[in-house]
């Protein structure tokens, strides 16, 4: 980067990338394992699955949040050089560097409807809803702050995907209106033209 400025990503857009991917995989991946009897059968394994999706998205929203408090609370002030990263940029890399992953955890899921049908799809769909919920809580926060937080892309690892690893040394903030998403994530809305 120039004059020592550094690519930055948003810690929520990181968060929330791999929510749509698991959560649409669990989805399907329950819905063809409701169509498989399965050793405990059908009503045994939805229930099972029901329960796997609540612990699996409180397990996943709560994980390492003192880690992000201690993170979000030492943000330094991104400098002039520093380079934001795309929303679309950020989910792209992040998607790319767990696609293996993504495609194993679906026939995982999948593969244990003929023990447990529908438990591993849901399974797989309470991670997604946890991490929604994570990057819900992150812009809370940076709401809160009036602040977003950023990380640096080289702190983040292969897969670009762990936003509070030990890889990383703090994060930078910048102001509510810089970069393409709003606090949380989200694509940020533009205003229409009169």
């Amino acid at each position: 980067m120039a004059r020592g400025g550094q690519g930055l990503a948003r810690v929520a857009v990181v968060v929330r990338a791999g929510a749509a991917p698991l959560w649409w995989l669990g989805v399907v991946a329950a819905g063809i394992g409701v169509l498989v009897p399965g050793l405990t059968g059908r009503r045994i394994g939805v229930l099972a699955g029901a329960a796997l999706f609540v612990v699996a998205a409180f397990v996943v929203a709560y994980v390492r949040r003192g880690r992000y408090v201690a993170l979000a609370g030492a943000a330094a002030r991104a400098g002039k050089y520093d380079v934001l990263q795309d929303r679309a940029v950020t989910t792209r890399n992040w998607r790319r560097g767990h696609r293996w992953w993504l495609l194993l955890g679906f026939l995982a899921a999948v593969g244990s409807a003929f023990a447990v049908p529908a438990a591993g799809g849901l399974l797989l769909a309470g991670c997604g809803a946890g991490l929604w919920l994570k990057a819900a809580w992150i812009g809370r926060r940076e709401r809160a702050g009036e602040a977003l937080l950023w990380v640096r892309v080289d702190w983040l690892g292969r897969g670009a995907g762990r936003p509070a690893g030990k890889t990383v040394k703090g994060y930078r903030g910048t102001g509510v209106a810089a970069g393409d998403a709003e606090p949380g994530g989200a694509r940020r809305k533009t205003a229409a033209l009169v």
